[in-house]
């Protein structure tokens, strides 16, 4: 039972991983392309690098959302099969 909730938090957090991974550089990549023109520029509005994550991050999630569905549903079904093997339900 114990080794079936590990494997279940491991594979959680590896899913999570998948998923957040391509937004996190997304909004990383942008952010530091943001922070080098505005020390070029000299440009010092905080508020100057939102938009522009905000954009890349929901392009992100319109392109790869299908893929981001498929992983997270192929989690969700191997998560209730094992809730059925564990609770020895036929």
């Amino acid at each position: 039972m114990f080794n079936h909730i590990l494997g279940l938090s491991q594979s959680a957090i590896i899913t999570a991983g998948i998923i957040l991974l391509p937004v996190l550089t997304a909004s990383l990549v942008v952010g530091l392309l943001i922070g080098v023109f505005q020390a070029t520029t000299q440009i010092q509005e905080m508020t100057l690098s939102f938009l522009p994550k905000l954009v890349v991050i929901a392009l992100i999630f319109y392109l790869a959302g299908p893929w981001f569905l498929r992983i997270l549903i192929g989690f969700t079904t191997q998560d209730l099969s094992n809730l059925w093997h564990i609770a020895n339900l036929p």
